[in-house]
């Protein structure tokens, strides 16, 4: 593994695309730590210490740290992501958007476009939000933005807006110029990013006893074990076989090779852990309009982050939007369509309804241990916060995120290596990201 290491530098070109990559990323880092103008950054970071483990503490993991210090880049590339998923809702319920599709280069690159232009939309909608939301904390008498009004709203809707454009710009630039994945790989950099100082924090508990080296170890073993289950479900799949019969037009032979359909024991993703977060937060967040009702107060403890009725149902949604996006992002009747069309089979099945019916029947088998999986490393975090007291965020949709995209970037270098001739990082066996 080692020479593949080295190999990896000898070759100029892929050389050149992870530096660019790892300037990218720089720049993105930079960028985290200009904040917006007006905002009192140090009373902004006491009331995120206060909402670690919410809806907000999730958004500000996934920005890096960019919310909890009010910086130009507070939004991450989160309206990117979110304007990508309702393109991609849009791409199986809408006619329009499924011709697009259908339609190849052309087609996609109109739905990138359009991609852009909801993505500022949303920017600017979520940049005005922010700039009330902020204007409202106060930790204690001290207001986290001392002079509110008209023209704090207007620069912080236009910075957070253009720092979006920016991100997403970088993206794209890391997709076409770097070494790919340029969204994923900067959300995983914002993630990483505070791993240093949660280590550091960690380090400090240990040297004053309010650790002991032993919960360490442990910890550091169960570490391990854990992101390794999770490599290893992330790239488990159902192999389906796939038949195709031979084909003769003029005087070749076409077809009669065997192949296999691959699905993925959890197609969703992360998508369901965001969608279950969302609804959990929409209805502690609608009760505290009516604060001065005792009723309200308990509702708002009922869901409070680490209780048994929050993990319950939290566990509960994820497994229903799992199954919900499921059936979104993969269409069985239109792989049995396209299996049929070019003379493909599955060995004792029908082609048509029967073949869609099987893959259905695969898919829903396929998901519910999944999402079980996917559940239980997501209030993972939650228990060692409130009954370990770990000082940091482990587990969750971080790991999840990470895991992936080193999965993927992994196989794009080792893809690299072996068309150049060089072995890959594994002499037996090839990695696989979380698309293959």
């Amino acid at each position: 593994m080692l020479e593949s290491v080295r190999n990896v530098w000898k070759i100029p070109d892929l050389r050149k695309k992870i530096l660019f990559t790892l300037l990218m990323i720089a720049v993105y880092r930079l960028g985290g730590h200009i904040p917006v103008p007006g905002v009192n950054t140090q009373v902004l970071k006491m009331y995120f210490e206060q909402m670690r483990g919410t809806l907000l503490g999730l958004y500000d993991i996934f920005v890096g740290g960019n919310l909890a210090r009010a910086t130009i880049f507070a939004l991450g590339i989160m309206p990117y992501i979110s304007a990508s998923i309702i393109l991609q809702i849009l791409g199986a319920t809408i006619p329009y958007y499924q011709r697009l599709i259908k339609e190849g280069e052309e087609g996609r690159r109109k739905i990138n476009q359009h991609t852009r232009y909801l993505t500022v939309a949303i920017a600017f909608i979520q940049s005005l939000g922010i700039s009330v939301f902020l204007e409202s904390i106060k930790v204690g008498d001290i207001p986290v933005v001392p002079n509110p009004g008209f023209f704090f709203r207007f620069c912080t809707i236009i910075t957070m807006t253009a720092g979006t454009i920016f991100i997403m710009w970088i993206g794209e630039l890391i997709t076409e110029k770097g070494i790919g994945n340029g969204i994923s790989l900067l959300i995983m950099a914002g993630i990483l990013g505070r791993f240093p100082n949660q280590m550091l924090s960690f380090w400090r508990m240990l040297k004053s006893g309010a650790k002991s080296w032993t919960f360490a170890l442990a910890f550091g073993v169960f570490a391990v074990l854990v992101t390794a289950a999770v490599v290893i479900i992330t790239q488990a799949q159902r192999r389906i076989p796939v038949q195709y019969a031979k084909r003769i037009v003029g005087r070749r032979v076409y077809g009669g090779q065997s192949t296999h359909l691959p699905l993925n024991f959890n197609a969703a993703g992360i998508i369901p852990i965001i969608f279950a977060q969302s609804a959990l937060m929409f209805v502690p967040s609608f009760a505290q309009l009516f604060q001065r009702y005792p009723w309200a107060q308990g509702i708002v403890d009922l869901f409070t982050p680490g209780g048994w009725f929050y993990n319950t149902l939290y566990v509960l949604l994820i497994i229903l939007f799992a199954y919900v996006y499921t059936s979104i992002v993969i269409n069985p009747q239109e792989l049995a369509d396209n299996m049929k069309k070019y003379g493909g089979f599955i060995p004792g099945i029908r082609p048509g309804k029967p073949t869609a019916d099987y893959i259905d029947k695969v898919m829903t088998r396929l998901t519910l241990p999944g999402a079980i999986f996917f559940a239980m490393i997501a209030i993972l975090p939650t228990i060692l916060i409130t009954k370990y007291h770990l000082p940091f965020y482990f587990g969750g949709t971080s790991l999840l995120i990470v895991v992936g995209v080193m999965l993927d970037t992994v196989q794009q270098i080792e893809a690299q290596l072996l068309m150049r001739h060089y072995e890959g990082f594994m002499r037996k066996g090839r990695i696989r990201g979380r698309r293959r």
